[in-house]
């Protein structure tokens, strides 16, 4: 029982990663941005991401940064979440 569980929690983290990726590559092109499945994208993502943006903001240093550190660190925690899983 226990491993069914932690099979099905590390394949949602799994598809969120898959989520996050997908995001990051229609970040790249003009025509990503205003399609739908950008739009649901970023509806299922962003609720993640959000408690890093307001704790990243809170560094003055991070304010003016170019690249999205909150996304990346949401992404790295997801990882870690899943290998926290595997080794339970």
């Amino acid at each position: 029982m226990n491993t069914i569980i932690i099979y099905i929690v590390a394949s949602l983290l799994r598809i969120l990663q898959f989520l996050f990726f997908a995001r990051a590559i229609m970040s790249w092109f003009a025509q990503g941005g205003s399609s739908q499945i950008y739009e649901f994208l970023c509806l299922v993502t962003e609720p993640l991401i959000q408690p890093f943006r307001s704790l990243l903001s809170r560094i003055d240093a991070l304010r003016g940064s170019p690249f999205d550190l909150a996304f990346l660190l949401a992404f790295f925690v997801l990882i870690a979440l899943e290998q926290v899983l595997y080794m339970l």
